[in-house]
């Protein structure tokens, strides 16, 4: 292909010369290898345009990412590296794309809108949204951005150092990659001539085809810019452009479901075929030797058409079950990649002796809204999943390769084998409305219980071999065929399903062997419908609640009543924490009630929704209710002080929503969504405030994440910086001047004031420690011929003394000297400060040296008491002013009756220490009555 040179000029500018430059790139391929998603660097809408990040109101929760998302409506693009030897195909799912590679990883990038289309060369992807495209290098960076166009573009197609955008108002522009500057405007009038496909035709220097909606070709050379050539058509309106593998061919697929097969040199028409299933909507041709051409259909169907003998030799149906986006022959490679809006990118391989085609390869999602989630095993990194359009499948939080679908279920297995139905439409089974799972005997039998809209039977299934079970589950005898089973849950230990009927009958079944083990009560547990069957994690306790508004306790063993409760307003759903034994009701009236299966009691009721509550999820350790509801809110319970501490709005109404096992994540899945939606606890790995939330509190709508990981250092960023009520909380020394403040010093620095004669008493060694001598380092010698060692000096002086001079002591302590200043300004904070830096033996030298005989005074004694005294007005550092005084009672119990002075301080100090303690009393007498009696008495 001979491609357009770089430079820019205007429409009526003469043009740089060009330069011939290889078109086909993708000589020397390799074969394709095995398709896996791994996710590495994104880049965000914050990228790109600075400030369009949304800002979420919710404290707790942050957008993280979106599962089981894979394709939409816009056809994939194929390009090939001819560097790196490698297939990249990238598909689009909103306003991110997705670029798979052949070793085994998915890059993802996203754009601040939805995407509208995209194209691909060897070196660029470009991906449109709104009116502006941008280019991404290396699979991640953007690299240019190109703005210019007033309507949506809808084309994109590359031509060397330059790409070609349409729009829908009929304006085509031609770009220059790298300045990102116009080459050429063209405007065609849509009434004659909208634009609907182009392609550059192989060989063709500098001219492009275009294809409109009336039917009509134009070759135009945009160097020139001349209108080369109008093709007539065909009278219909042109959906597909392609090249054939053949010089000057091209194949044109039409509205009408016919593809052309035209030489533009000659402007003849070399072949025609024709499909009965609507429109083409893609064209592709092999090219590794075989002369086969393939077109897409609306309904899902794939033709394959012999070039040479000119007729159908295959049909590949339902290869989708929505129209066929886009197809695409891998160069020289019998493989086939196809993808369509129904959530699904496959590749097929021709290797059958009659051409046939064979699914090698999927990355697949739900075709359907979903229906319910739930996180599947203790290690919480998968979530089942149920939708409309029939499947359970499996969704890994770390790595897409660990995806798994567990199939259609089908009425008869075994009659679908035996006969060897392909279509199996007729034999499905409906919709799965609930199912309940778990793993504890996983590997010996079916784990997973589910029942289906509109039937009465129950289907298991096995997640182990990702399988529908051995058996459906419904009871025998029935008298009217208008029941449906409405609620199911499984026993912990796995060998029990609790069935809740429509007709208000709850029956137990054996996974195992799917045997009926009973029911409960005589006829039927409830009036009215049942809404929710639990069973606690014992087995000891069943529990059911019926649209006539009751709820009912059962003994599990022998199917007897234990209990009934009227509710204020019929129950919707019911959902129980087992680990704590906490109940959780979301009634008709929007509101939520919670239960302790034990006390059989309300314990918490919360209201606040405007709309049903669709699902409620417990957070691991039961503290938070978490609730999803019709009014697009999803609302976070704090159980312990019943209050509202989180909420925020979503654009689309949440109808399930689950939390990890290990409360990292909370899943939800929404309206018309065909996604799960990850949101990462923020509270596990930054600060955040649970304080309640005000009664008129509103919330703002949050943007639901992407397929591309958020950054959690910005979200961090986000929800820290702003909040006002983060600020960080500084005590004071005192809360009140009415409470006990106790200080902050150890136990070792006043416990054991009274007891210091005693600790150094064990203490004492029995023997002195011995000092070794110590030699020095030069060892002395005597002066002399011969070298002799110095004998070591003997001290002798019998004069010397071994008493210790007293004059030393007769010097005052700074303590002393602080109570003495304590006495004319009446502060004793700076003394006080000082015992505080003390240990055990420096305080009791300290209060010892207080006494006259030991070199203080009887002022200095009474400025201690003043001390004391004024620790206990204050009631500041209380144990500290005990012990103080304890151990200065000890030491001067004897002297302190013959001193007046200090006879009438004790005196105030007695009176004091009497009054705090009566009230230290009282108060400790009613705590412990209130605590014997809560650990006595049977609420």
């Amino acid at each position: 292909m001979a491609l357009l040179c770089s430079g820019t000029g205007s429409a009526l500018e003469s043009p740089p010369p060009a330069k011939i430059v290889p078109r086909d790139a993708r000589e020397g391929l390799g074969a394709w290898l095995p398709l896996g998603p791994k996710q590495r660097g994104t880049t965000t809408a914050a990228e790109m345009e600075p400030g369009s990040e949304s800002r979420t109101s919710s404290t707790l929760f942050a957008g993280f990412r979106a599962l089981g998302l894979f394709s939409n409506d816009i056809p994939h693009v194929v390009r090939y590296s001819s560097l790196k030897r490698r297939f990249y195909v990238t598909t689009c799912v909103g306003k991110s794309f997705h670029t798979y590679d052949v070793s085994d990883f998915l890059l993802c990038n996203s754009v601040p809108q939805d995407i509208c289309c995209m194209a691909a060369d060897g070196r660029l992807v470009f991906a449109a949204y709104g009116n502006v495209f941008s280019a991404f290098a290396r699979n991640k960076e953007i690299v240019r951005t190109f703005k210019g166009h007033k309507a949506e573009i809808h084309l994109l197609q590359p031509f060397g150092d330059h790409v070609i955008s349409v729009d829908a108002d009929g304006i085509l522009i031609i770009w220059h990659i790298y300045s990102e500057e116009e080459y050429l405007q063209l405007t065609f009038d849509k009434s004659v001539f909208k634009i609907s496909a182009i392609l550059h035709p192989s060989t063709y220097l500098n001219k492009i085809l275009l294809g409109s909606e009336q039917g009509s070709l134009q070759l135009w050379n945009v160097k020139s810019n001349k209108l080369l050539y109008t093709f007539p058509g065909w009278k219909v309106g042109v959906t597909a452009l392609q090249q054939a593998p053949a010089v000057d061919v091209v194949a044109v697929g039409l509205m009408s479901g016919q593809v052309i097969i035209h030489n533009i040199k000659f402007d003849e028409t070399l072949m025609k075929f024709r499909q009965d299933w609507g429109p083409i909507t893609s064209v592709s041709f092999r090219t590794d030797d075989h002369p086969v051409m393939a077109a897409g259909s609306p309904c899902g169907h794939i033709g394959l058409w012999d070039l040479e003998d000119k007729k159908l030799i295959n049909q590949l149906r339902n290869a989708h079950s929505t129209a066929i986006a886009g197809l695409t022959f891998l160069h020289r490679e019998p493989l086939l990649v196809t993808n369509g809006a129904d959530n699904a990118l496959r590749i097929w391989i021709f290797d059958g002796p009659t051409g046939e085609g064979r699914l090698l390869r999927f990355r697949m999602g739900h075709s359907a809204p979903l229906t319910s989630i739930r996180y599947y095993g203790q290690n919480g990194q998968q979530i089942l999943s149920a939708s409309q359009d029939g499947t359970l499948q499996s969704f890994s939080t770390i790595h897409e390769k660990f995806n798994k679908s567990l199939g259609h279920g089908l009425i008869n297995k075994k009659r679908v084998k035996r006969k060897g139905l392909r279509n199996t439409m007729s034999v499905r089974l409906p919709p799965i409305t609930k199912f309940a799972a778990e793993e504890a005997r996983e590997s010996d039998w079916d784990g997973i219980i589910a029942c289906h809209q509109g039937k009465l039977s129950c289907s298991t299934w096995n997640y182990q071999r990702s399988t529908i079970g051995a058996y459906f589950l419904k009871p025998k005898e029935l008298k009217k065929d208008d029941i449906t089973a409405t609620a199911v849950d499984i026993t912990s230990c796995g060998n029990f399903a609790v069935i809740g009927l429509s007709s208000g009958t709850v029956d137990v079944y054996n996974m195992q062997s799917g045997i009926h083990r009973g029911s409960f009560g005589k006829d039927q547990a409830h009036k009215g419908s049942v809404r929710g069957v639990a069973v606690d994690g014992l087995n000891q306790i069943a529990i059911t609640t019926g649209s006539e508004g009751l709820l009912k306790f059962w003994n599990f063993k022998n199917k007897t009543l234990i209990h009934s409760m009227n509710l204020s307003s019929s129950p919707n759903m019911m959902l129980l924490h087992r680990d704590s034994g906490i109940l959780g009701l979301a009634l008709d009236d929007f509101s939520i009630s919670v239960l302790d299966i034990e006390t059989r009691k309300i314990v918490r009721e919360f209201s606040g929704h405007q709309g049903q509550i669709n699902d409620m999820a417990f957070s691991p350790d039961g503290r938070w209710l978490i609730s999803a509801a019709m009014d697009c809110s999803v609302r976070t319970w704090d159980l312990p002080s019943g209050c509202l501490i989180d909420c925020f709005l979503l654009d689309s109404a949440p109808l399930n929503v689950t939390m990890s096992p290990t409360g990292d994540f909370l899943a939800t899945s929404h309206v018309d969504h065909l996604g799960i939606y990850l949101w990462s606890n923020i509270s596990l790995y930054s600060v955040v405030s649970l304080r309640p939330l005000p009664t008129d509190y509103v919330p703002s709508v949050v943007t639901l994440p992407g397929t591309c990981q958020t950054q959690g250092v910005e979200v961090s960023e986000e929800k820290i910086e702003p909040s006002d009520e983060m600020i960080e909380y500084s005590s004071p020394e005192q809360l009140n001047e009415q409470l006990v403040t106790l200080s902050l010093l150890p136990e070792s620095r006043w416990k054991n004031l009274l007891n210091l004669d005693v600790i150094k008493k064990k203490n004492k060694p029995k023997e002195p420690p011995k000092v070794p001598k110590s030699a020095p380092f030069f060892i002395p010698t005597v002066p002399g011929l011969v070298p002799r060692y110095a004998a070591p000096e003997q001290n002798n002086d019998p004069q010397q003394s071994k008493v210790v001079n007293l004059g030393i002591l007769a010097q005052k302590s700074d303590f002393c000297l602080k109570l003495e200043e304590g006495l004319i300004n009446n502060k004793y904070d700076a003394p006080l400060n000082l015992l505080k830096e003390l240990g055990p033996s420096g305080i009791e030298t300290e209060l010892r040296s207080l006494s006259p005989d030991c070199g203080g005074s009887i002022e200095v004694m009474q400025s201690f008491l003043k001390m004391i005294g004024m620790m206990l007005h204050s009631k500041r550092d209380f144990e500290l002013a005990q012990a103080y005084l304890a151990l200065f009672l000890k030491l001067h119990l004897k002297m302190l009756p013959s001193e007046p002075i200090l006879l009438e301080e004790m005196t105030k100090l007695s009176s004091q220490v009497e009054e705090n303690w009566i009230h230290l009393q009282s108060l400790f007498n009613q705590s412990m009555c209130v605590l014997n009696y809560i650990k006595s008495a049977l609420l």
